[in-house]
């Protein structure tokens, strides 16, 4: 199979909206989560979030596609036009060769509840021309291919919380299999608001503490739910011989994607990790190492049962030796839960950590528990060599999607 590396990166989150504010936050261990200023939350009992700030879409869309682009699709192409810019390459150049896969759980919920609001209140003829194509999931990679002209395939991926991490899978599969030289791939969403934030709550799915740094606490014993965060990242992946052939700066190969299903519940994680399990082990399987010298990105949502699962699941797919060994850490501690966009800004932050040899902290990780018991990289970053990174996502639904990468 052709090889398949980043030579690109973009991203807009709570830590900072570009790659480089990210990072240095992510290493210094800054915590993006915040009182709720999207909505009020005065009948809510869910009152912080990993809200994106000083964000204005007109740095990198022009007034009428502002007017008529979801949140959802301006974080999108604000992570693109950075990874684009950062990559060197016109795609149009190449306008077949290239194509856009973007990852989302939900779209554009912001417009959709806009929209229906006027329904209610002003009837049907004052509902926007633009409702469907600014709503529907699939309009960021249409518009990010309309933007760089990129013709070859643009999809979306929509596993839930595995959408950023299956976006980057299926274009790197798009790549290796010769459908594809280049590919804008990556993860969008734009779900902190009044809907989301109820449909989650009545879930008893979020933290309710009021206290951003203790609100939260992946692998922590305190640990009572997730934080909803926002954003999106992007990376640009290219067949290995074009990159180079153009001398592109190459961050990372992408190594491995493993993609599973527990075909067990709607939103429960199955309690062997038989799925996760799975979808590490086939990441892993492809990146060809022997190591212990590894950081894993966990999917680490802070909530009670998903923590415990993914432990399990590490410890079941690399072993328990190699498990104990490996460094582990999960940024959601800082950003909050970026729902589909999560798996692309922890991709982002797996390259980076490999190539730096930084590994990210669990802020917040103080009261460990017992049932997770490997190392989670606790309250500060650590130096190491790293040889590969592992990026792993799990949505509702029961998808699993990982992602390797290794040093090239």
């Amino acid at each position: 199979m052709r090889k398949v590396v980043v030579t690109g990166m973009g991203a807009v989150t709570p830590l900072g909206n570009d790659v480089k504010t990210f990072w240095e936050n992510i290493k210094a261990g800054v915590c993006g989560i915040g009182p709720i200023t999207k909505f009020d939350t005065a009948d809510y009992k869910v009152k912080v979030a990993g809200e994106v700030r000083d964000f204005n879409p007109r740095d990198y869309m022009d007034k009428l596609d502002v007017l008529h682009s979801d949140i959802y699709t301006q974080f999108a192409m604000a992570a693109a036009c950075q990874a684009v810019e950062d990559s060197g390459f016109d795609m149009s150049s190449e306008a077949e060769r290239c194509g856009v896969c973007i990852g989302t759980g939900i779209g554009g919920i912001a417009t959709f509840m806009d929209e229906h609001k006027k329904l209610l209140e002003r009837g049907p003829r004052k509902v926007s021309p633009y409702f469907i194509p600014m709503m529907i999931a699939n309009m960021a990679p249409g518009m990010i291919a309309i933007r760089f002209g990129c013709k070859g395939p643009a999809i979306p991926a929509v596993t839930a919380c595995a959408s950023g991490s299956n976006a980057i899978g299926e274009a790197m599969r798009t790549i290796r299999h010769g459908y594809a030289d280049v590919m804008i791939t990556g993860g969008s969403e734009a779900t902190v608001n009044a809907l989301a934030a109820a449909g989650f709550s009545s879930m008893q799915a979020l933290s309710f503490s009021e206290d951003p740094l203790e609100a939260s606490l992946p692998f922590d014993a305190r640990r009572k739910g997730f934080v909803m965060g926002e954003g999106a990242a992007a990376l640009i992946l290219e067949e290995y011989e074009h990159a180079k052939k153009r001398g592109a700066h190459i961050y990372a190969e992408l190594s491995g994607y493993g993609s599973t299903c527990d075909a067990y519940h709607m939103t429960a994680p199955h309690p062997e990790a038989e799925g996760g399990a799975a979808a590490i082990a086939q990441a892993w399987a492809e990146t060809g190492l022997d190591t212990d010298r590894v950081y894993y990105n966990a999917h680490g949502t802070g909530t009670p049962m998903n923590d415990a699962i993914e432990t399990l699941a590490v410890k079941k797919a690399l072993g328990e030796e190699r498990a104990r060994k490996i460094h582990i850490s999960s940024t959601k501690s800082m950003t909050g839960h970026m729902f589909g966009a999560a798996g692309a800004a922890e991709a982002i932050v797996s390259v980076l950590a490999m190539q730096e040899g930084i590994i990210p902290p669990t802020i917040g990780l103080s009261c460990p528990d017992p049932e997770c018991d490997l190392d989670y990289t606790p309250l500060k970053a650590q130096k190491a060599e790293i040889d590969a990174a592992i990026s792993a996502s799990l949505g509702f639904g029961g998808h699993n999607a990982v992602l390797a990468f290794k040093k090239v």
